[in-house]
């Protein structure tokens, strides 16, 4: 699943620097170095100092475990209360597909940029992105817009990644720019298009909001989603989406801080 939670709250062992037991005090037990006329061990030399030993027992060892891969962009909270991390920035080609509301998009775009992504917005609609494009990077221009069709290559790199959103209406034209290394594409459909299949068959994530019972039918069949998802579909909150991967489903509650409210008002699926 693209969407990752943080590593397990348990504190680092108590000890020493990086949670490991502390070595001796001055009053510890150091053996001595032993005398020049000592024989070195074959090729080990002569032994030197020797201080205590750094033992972390098999119970302790959970507490050491390191967040590998969670990072990303936090898209909003699972059920329970968890944050949910979208790993956006892939040395592989990423599409994700989002049926579903501006506004959630915006924050994906918002909080891509504030990772120190780029950010390229392909749309008809500039205006509704012009105060988000402003506001986030000032005249670093780290969110840009461009035409529907207008996107130039970007250069992606892993010091440099990429988000491309296509905001380009129901029947998205094939996009001049594609996912690449460290380059995804986040297309959004307001609605389930007649394209939305093919889309939908290309992506690695799909995000669902709340649509009608017959697009939640054709959303099940072609996301293969059990019964109890299909139904709650039409009944979603405004700020809920249900993120599929290939094995994974999460549904996920995006909830807006003080700045992003102040821009982008509060969550709603219809704009």
């Amino acid at each position: 699943m693209a969407m990752t939670t943080p590593a397990n709250g348990r504190g680092p062992v108590q000890g020493g620097p990086m949670g490991f037991p502390a070595p001796p005090g001055p009053g510890g037990a150091v053996e001595p170095a032993h005398g020049a006329g000592e024989r070195p061990r074959a090729g080990f030399g002569m032994i030197g100092p020797r201080g205590g030993q750094h033992i972390v027992s098999g119970d302790q060892l959970d507490a050491l475990a390191l967040p590998v891969g969670d990072d990303g962009v936090v898209i909003g909270v699972d059920a329970q209360s968890r944050p949910a991390v979208l790993g956006l920035h892939r040395p592989t080609p990423y599409n994700v597909v989002l049926i579903g509301g501006l506004w959630t998009a915006q924050v994906v775009a918002l909080r891509a940029a504030a990772t120190g992504a780029r950010v390229a917005v392909e749309t008809g609609r500039a205006g509704e992105w012009t105060a988000l494009a402003h506001a986030a990077g000032g005249a670093q221009q780290c969110i840009t817009l461009h035409d529907v069709g207008r996107v130039p290559p970007l250069g992606a790199s892993a010091g440099s990644p990429v988000l491309v959103v296509r905001d380009c209406g129901m029947r998205p034209p094939r996009g001049r720019v594609v996912a690449g290394p460290w380059q995804s594409v986040l297309t959004l459909l307001p609605y389930l298009s007649p394209v939305a299949p093919r889309l939908i068959r290309q992506a690695r994530l799909v995000g669902v909001q709340r649509v009608s019972p017959d697009e939640a039918g054709q959303l099940g069949r072609v996301l293969g989603l059990p019964a109890g998802d299909v139904e709650s579909l039409p009944s979603l909150a405004d700020g809920v989406t249900l993120w599929c991967a290939a094995r994974d489903r999460q549904y996920v509650m995006t909830q807006a801080t003080d700045a992003e409210t102040g821009l982008l008002g509060m969550p709603r699926r219809m704009d």
